[in-house]
């Protein structure tokens, strides 16, 4: 009989036996649903990178930054302007369309233009319009509901986007680029990661999956003692050690291919799920996840061939007899020298890497890679050996101890497997929380914004004095708003048109004073600031040009403006600049209405400083309500001392996604292992009882033997993780400090976790520990 022959054999008994009578089955589904969870969470991860994609060129069909512009209106024409905004921390995306011929493009998602005060608006927002939250964004957006954007029209099923018709829009050119004129949407070209962040994902993947790999690994490594017992069998009826050996790779093997069609299930389930799931207001559609199918083919090949190898290597020191299972040699303690080769080794790695930074380019993904699963690997090497080290010199105590104590003597193998999917876990999660506690200062900035003089700045970028003011009364009169004082801006030079001119502010005595130390001011007066370009400076009585100097008379006749002769009014005094709330400090020359120059016919720019009531509930909104009705295209931002750089928010969001769904998976997958293990020692355990054993004694045992490899599990953790994050935050070139309220957090919640599943196990413990739980047929 040939090799293949031989194999393919004794593979296929190994099947039968794995799916042959209740005890068999029972045994493959424990480890199939371990297997399957594990599975499952891979081939999400392998379709997340086809899900971004996809959202990618969604975004781009419909972006409007990198679209072919037109001069003139034309059939083919639209104009579009943004009209973003916030409503309760959500970002809402907004565009106002006008089409300017029949044949102007539509976006995406819509089957015609939404009519002026209908607008048409993405599933999640229309749920929000109609929900009781939503009724400050009705205020500001109407009652009314036109179409509902398509799929096709949108990043993901909970983004907020909305398209508004209106009757007009302003004439784009230069000076006025909130407008596009557009013939169709194109690609804009997206920003690269920087390198630290592009590491911060490197290592967030890693951190991830490897507890996956090693929670299968430790999955189809369930039931080794029955099934040590049932290889014993077969060598008694005349089956050769190699025979045993491949018949053991076969139960694997089913248990493996019951994993991949249970992780499938598991999957499909997950992905259908995945619609109704939003993070950071990120969201997927669930068509879009969908793997690659080579990266399918990939795990379907892995998970079965790693099962096999995994069963063989747990065999080679194992000598099958036909009246039992023996070890070829007397227990040998395990050697520690080259279990400290795998962290020393990923350190050696990383270390070429150190202090490259922000700016040192791109790190070797491969290089980093390695290093990090090594380090995280080691874990899973060491922690056998510190077990057996720990418990080989305890003794005495209660009776649960000792009978916690001596199982772990005996064999501390399945009690380390069990719990290094936790310590890889919390290791990489202290590691990652590290990298982004040094790497938060170096993508956060400050702003020079000052919230205690203006909770928002209101930005209109042309307009006329009388919208001016109809817009700051809309505000001021808001619900909650303390104060809002307007400040508006056109240009002055001796000539025109030209780039040298400075900036003419014109407000009220209160408006100004944000942005000059003015002493006494009252209506008719003015003031000189320095700063500005060289050269442009102007000087009392001094006889200029105002308006939109840089712009020909017929560009500014265009966008609504001229430029006008004006005298600098010669009573001007010079008085020091102040930084505004936003941290700008201007230059130019400061009017109060009575004496600035008339008829420009709109301001270049126009601001509008808001504070509100803390305490007034969604003062805020109201604002940006106010705003909206007054000019929807003013922008209102609300001041803050510092922001942060959103590819590093939106990466934290996923991986908080990823750690909520690991732990899910770690969670449910050591409660199924410990019921097998539980399952296992039924016999023992009802032997136990039926000697008089207390039940008490046994539950304690059971949660000793559960609580000592934890306890060494999670210091290993904690030590490792904090090793690593301090050499990946010194590759980062950030300070290197611990966080130690994180650190002992994230312990708490792998202990809290582990905790919580030994607890589920006492109901189903309870009832194994019955005496007639040695009946057997």
């Amino acid at each position: 009989m040939s090799v293949l022959r031989t194999w393919l054999r004794d593979l296929a008994l190994g099947v039968r036996f794995a799916l042959g009578g209740r005890e068999g089955r029972t045994r493959t589904l424990f480890t199939g649903v371990g297997v399957g969870l594990g599975v499952a969470l891979l081939l999400i991860s392998t379709a997340i990178p086809g899900a971004l994609a996809a959202r990618a060129e969604r975004d781009d069909a419909r972006s409007v930054l990198g679209a072919t512009t037109a001069a003139r209106p034309g059939r083919d024409t639209l104009l579009v302007a943004s009209a973003d905004m916030t409503y309760h921390g959500r970002d809402i995306e907004g565009r106002l369309l006008r089409p300017e011929g029949p044949a102007a493009p539509l976006p995406p998602g819509l089957k015609a233009f939404p009519a002026p005060g209908e607008p048409a608006v993405s599933p999640a927002l229309a749920a929000l319009l109609r929900s009781d939250d939503g009724a400050l964004l009705r205020d500001r957006l109407g009652d009314r509901i036109g179409a509902v954007i398509g799929a096709e029209g949108l990043t993901g099923p909970a983004e907020l986007v909305f398209y508004q018709g209106v009757d007009s829009l302003p004439e784009p050119g230069p000076g006025e680029f909130r407008v596009k004129r557009i013939t169709g949407f194109g690609e804009p070209d997206r920003p690269e990661l920087s390198p630290v962040l592009m590491l911060t994902v490197l290592l967030a993947f890693v951190a991830l999956l490897l507890p996956v790999t090693v929670f299968i690994a430790a999955a189809v490594r369930s039931g080794g003692e029955r099934r040590d017992q049932r290889l014993a069998a077969l060598r008694l009826v005349g089956a050769d050690a190699r025979t045993v050996r491949r018949t053991a790779a076969g139960e694997a093997l089913a248990g493996a291919v019951a994993g991949l069609v249970l992780g499938s299930v598991f999957f499909a389930a997950g992905r259908a799920l995945a619609g109704s799931l939003s993070v950071g207001q990120r969201s997927v559609f669930p068509a879009d996840l969908t793997p690659a199918p080579g990266l399918v083919l990939l795990v379907a090949l892995a998970v079965p061939v790693a099962a096999v190898a995994v069963t063989l290597l747990a065999l080679r020191r194992v000598v099958i007899e036909p009246l039992g299972v023996l070890r070829t040699e007397a227990p040998r303690r395990r050697r520690v020298w080259w279990r400290l080769l795998l962290p020393l080794g990923g350190a050696g790695l990383l270390a070429p890497l150190a202090g490259r930074g922000i700016d040192g380019g791109r790190f070797n993904q491969w290089q980093v890679g390695g290093g990090v699963v090594l380090l995280l690997v080691g874990i899973t090497a060491l922690l056998p050996w510190l077990l057996e080290r720990s418990v080989g010199r305890m003794s005495g105590g209660p009776v649960s101890w000792q009978l916690a104590v001596r199982r772990l003597q005996v064999s501390s193998g399945p009690s380390a497997r069990l719990v290094n999917g936790i310590a890889v876990a919390v290791a990489g999660a202290i590691a990652l929380q590290m990298l982004f506690s040094g790497v938060e200062g170096e993508v956060t900035r400050e702003t020079g914004q000052d919230p205690a003089r203006a909770s928002a700045q209101v930005m209109l970028h042309d307009g006329t004095p009388g919208r001016l003011e109809d817009v700051a009364r809309r505000i001021g009169g808001a619900p909650g708003v303390t104060r809002a004082v307007a400040l508006a801006r056109v240009s002055a030079a001796r000539q025109f048109p030209t780039l040298d001119s400075t900036d003419v502010t014109i407000g009220t005595c209160e408006a100004l004073a944000e942005v000059a130390e003015l002493g006494s001011c009252r209506e008719g007066d003015s003031f000189l600031l320095g700063g500005g370009p060289p050269g442009t400076a102007l000087a009392p009585g001094e006889h200029v040009f105002a308006g939109d100097v840089r712009l020909s008379p017929e560009s500014s006749a265009a966008l609504g403006g001229k430029t006008v002769e004006w005298t600098v009014p010669a009573a001007a005094r010079t008085v020091p600049a102040r930084e505004d709330p936003t941290g700008l400090i201007p230059s130019g020359v400061l009017v109060t209405p009575s004496v600035a120059p008339k008829d420009t016919g709109r301001a270049q720019s126009a601001r509008i400083y808001v504070q509100t009531d803390e305490s007034a509930p969604d003062a805020l909104e109201r604002v940006r309500t106010a705003a909206f009705a007054g000019d929807p295209l003013a922008t209102v931002s609300s001041l803050r001392a510092t922001r942060q750089d959103p590819a590093f928010a939106g990466i934290r969001a996923g991986l908080f996604l990823g750690a909520a769904a690991v732990l899910v998976l770690i969670g449910t997958s050591l409660l199924v292992t410990q019921l097998e293990q539980l399952r296992e020692r039924r016999r023992l355990l009802s032997a136990l009882v039926a000697f008089g054993t207390r039940r008490s004694t046994l539950s304690l045992s059971v949660l000793w033997q559960t609580a000592l490899p934890v306890a060494l599990g999670l210091v290993l953790a904690a030590g490792s993780g904090i090793g690593l994050g301090a050499v990946l935050m010194a590759m980062a070139r950030v300070p290197v400090r611990v966080d130690w309220t994180a650190v002992l957090a994230l312990t708490g919640a792998g202990a809290g976790l582990v905790a919580a599943v030994t607890l589920l196990t006492l109901p189903p413990l309870l009832r194994m520990m019955r005496p007639d739980g040695l009946r057997t047929e």
